[in-house]
């Protein structure tokens, strides 16, 4: 099929090898930093991930609606992870003064307590899986397009 036939700019050999790359690595750092969390940490990697969202919220309280664009999930599948991490202990549900619109997450101490246990393990991933394989420059030049592409996609979005 040409690009004539169907309308279609179908990728070069150049830009299928990128997409490729980042698609299949991405997958796979995303669950190598998840095994080792696991294993050392006995967190998963989206749990740590909320966890980490919310100790940066004020009072380690979100809006779940914020979290969940955080997050890049929907509204429903993060309701059901925040039910399994609450029953674990590790966040609670809580009403938010003068936010009649919704329910938020908040942090609590056992979360929290978890999150500087597995911060170490996974910043050690993060650098030893990604950070380190990349020359300062290759940092600068992805920062800026993913960041260019995060902006795209978030605009979208709205």
């Amino acid at each position: 099929m040409s690009e004539e036939t169907c309308g279609t700019q179908w990728l070069s050999d150049t830009e299928m090898t990128v997409w490729r790359s980042y698609i299949v690595s991405t997958l796979m750092l995303r669950q190598r930093l998840h095994r080792e969390l696991a294993d050392r940490q006995d967190v998963s990697l989206i749990d740590y991930e909320v966890l980490v969202c919310l100790s940066g919220a004020e009072d380690g309280a979100m809006r779940m609606t914020e979290l969940a664009t955080m997050l890049g999930s929907t509204k429903s599948r993060l309701s059901h992870q925040i039910g399994r991490m609450e029953a674990a202990g590790l966040v609670r549900r809580v009403r938010q003064v003068g936010d009649r619109r919704g329910v938020a997450a908040q942090l609590t101490e056992e979360g929290t307590q978890l999150l500087q246990r597995a911060a170490p393990t996974h910043v050690q991933g993060v650098r030893a899986h990604f950070v380190d394989l990349l020359t300062d420059e290759e940092q600068k030049v992805m920062g800026s397009a993913f960041s260019r592409v995060l902006t795209h996609l978030s605009e979208l979005a709205d």
